[in-house]
């Protein structure tokens, strides 16, 4: 896939994913470093998240498992509401947390749990 084409595809799926704010407020890595911002686009949303073999629910699922299981809370609740924007449930996303505690751990688990519940509750105060 051509440079162009992956950064497109990359825009176009995380328009699916994210709110258009959401979109500006991390479109600001730009200003720190448009190689990186080109690489997270192109690359993670447009040649990662583009492949066709998995719809977006799907890739969410293991990339929050992934971020618990990582410990990388910082990125958790942007995916936790990609994951919402792409078909995922809160009932889903509790049981994706749940099954993580028995391989992680509770102590990763309960952080989870805890940002997914400010995710919950925001989304209830709109």
């Amino acid at each position: 896939m051509e440079k162009n084409n992956r950064y497109e595809t990359g825009i176009t799926i995380l328009n699916k994913m994210i709110s258009k704010e959401a979109l500006q407020n991390i479109s600001g890595m730009k200003d720190i470093s448009s190689d990186f911002w080109d690489m997270i686009v192109g690359f993670g949303y447009g040649e990662v998240y583009g492949r066709e073999e998995f719809p977006l629910d799907k890739r969410e699922i293991i990339t929050l498992t992934s971020l618990i299981t990582q410990g990388a809370f910082e990125q958790l609740e942007f995916h936790l509401r990609a994951a919402l924007n792409v078909g995922l449930t809160k009932n889903d996303i509790i049981e994706i947390i749940i099954q993580c505690a028995a391989y992680v751990g509770f102590p990763k688990a309960c952080h989870a749990m805890q940002i997914a519940g400010s995710v919950f509750e925001s989304l209830v105060e709109k």
